[in-house]
């Protein structure tokens, strides 16, 4: 999966989980997603549900760290490499 599949599919996710009234293309990919979608800890919680259903992957206590979801460049990263690290 490329960055820009997961980015796609990330924006995609948001939209759907949060419910949010915008278009893929409307959320930037370097602009902090707290501030431009509003995302609070409730959100953020269903954030990671949807990254572990969407993606297969799962997040452990010792990694979260709420700067992983400052932006999609920031999520698509981590995605990817989590990613690769369930395929080695």
């Amino acid at each position: 999966m490329t960055q820009d599949e997961i980015k796609a599919q990330l924006k995609q996710m948001l939209i759907e989980r949060l419910f949010l009234n915008v278009t893929p293309e409307e959320i930037p990919d370097d602009e902090p997603l707290m501030d431009a979608l509003g995302i609070d800890s409730v959100a953020l919680f269903e954030v990671v549900v949807g990254l572990e259903d969407e993606f297969g992957i799962t997040l452990d206590e010792a990694e979260f760290d709420v700067s992983l979801f400052r932006d999609i460049n920031t999520m698509s990263q981590f995605v990817e490499q989590k990613l690769a690290t369930q395929e080695a």
